[in-house]
């Protein structure tokens, strides 16, 4: 920093110079002109065009690290699965069950199908068995084509075709309550995994063990015996 009276002393040391307009007196020779610089209008012009960008990872946490835990919401894991079964298991992030719904519903979804048609053919069956039409014999078709109506027990042809009628029905209808009953449990999963995992599960698990005594109900002696706890 340069001080008004050091700047009159330095130019009281300059040597005059005369020029076309006459001599020049010491202090005309040199302008100096210095800026000081205010401190805190350097600090508050610093800070003016500092931007502070605080860049943090999708989920980030101060409490948890870097990562936030996956905490799902057990009622939107409900409402996914009721709109589309293993919704909710996808939403849940158990991937390795969408396997096993998927297999599920085929194979309960084949094994309504071919019930449902052989129940379909056991129910004309009967039905051309029971009218008086003799052209409408398609029962004839579960028997080999050299088997003469004729030989045929109508009554034996009867029971039989109805209980098979009653059987593939039975299943069928099971086959649909078990898709039901599969769309419920699928619901029910998405619930309680979601549910669980707001469970803290503490990896400190230990278990106490110490002697104690006991009152007896004669209470003469006590009794001896061992008190356990766990602790997590």
């Amino acid at each position: 920093m340069v001080c008004p009276a050091d700047l009159s002393a330095l130019a009281a040391d300059l040597p005059e110079r005369e020029t076309a307009a006459g001599a020049v007196r010491p202090d005309e020779v040199l302008d100096l002109r210095v800026a000081v610089p205010d401190p805190a209008a350097g600090i508050a012009e610093e800070e003016a065009d500092s931007v502070l960008v605080d860049v943090r990872a999708p989920g980030y946490s101060p409490e948890y690290g870097l990562r936030r835990p996956f905490n799902p919401e057990p009622d939107k894991a409900v409402w996914m699965s009721a709109l589309f079964p293993g919704l909710g298991q996808v939403y849940n992030r158990r991937y390795w069950k969408l396997p096993i719904i998927v297999a599920g519903y085929m194979g309960l979804g084949y094994a309504t199908s071919w019930n449902n048609s052989q129940f379909s053919d056991y129910t004309q069956a009967y039905a051309d068995l029971m009218d008086a039409d003799p052209s409408t014999n398609s029962y004839m078709n579960f028997f080999p084509p050299t088997t003469n109506e004729a030989d045929i027990d109508k009554s034996w042809l009867q029971s039989t075709l109805r209980s098979r009628k009653n059987f593939y029905r039975r299943n069928r209808d099971l086959c649909i309550i078990c898709m039901v009953g599969l769309y419920l449990l699928c619901m029910v999963d998405a619930y309680v995994d979601a549910t669980m995992a707001h469970f803290d599960i503490t990896p400190d698990l230990s278990m106490d063990i110490q002697p104690a005594m006991f009152r007896t109900a004669s209470g003469s002696l006590p009794a001896v015996g061992v008190q356990w706890a766990l602790n997590f």
